[in-house]
């Protein structure tokens, strides 16, 4: 499962009112190369809640995207894009489980 999927997930257990950001559980990541795409990137930025992104790109060992939210002209940089790229699509949690941040239920990610 690629960040990008995690980013927009949510647990949708009846009565849970704050299911996002699912924190993960890694057993097993894996980077899988992708095509570089500036403009999908910049037109994903907006769409991205950031917190929940660095965290669990650090999850899996990855830390060179910012704490803080970069302000978009950061979005001309190679550089920034080539990060957010490697986190966004490239880190994918192969195997653990994401966790219900209210409930604390797991969700079994296994490879498929």
């Amino acid at each position: 499962m690629r960040l990008l999927t995690h980013n927009m997930l949510s647990s949708n257990i009846k009565g849970v009112s704050n299911g996002f950001p699912l924190r993960l559980d890694v057993e097993n990541s894996v980077s899988k190369e992708v095509e570089f795409n500036p403009d999908f990137l910049r037109n994903m930025f907006s769409k991205i809640d950031w917190k929940a992104l660095v965290d669990a790109a650090r999850s899996m060992g990855y830390a060179e995207l910012p704490e803080e939210a970069p302000d978009s002209s950061m979005l001309d940089s190679d550089e920034f894009l080539k990060k957010f790229h490697h986190a966004l699509l490239e880190l994918h949690l192969d195997e653990g489980a994401l966790i219900c941040p209210e409930t604390g239920r797991r969700f079994p990610v296994n490879k498929a």
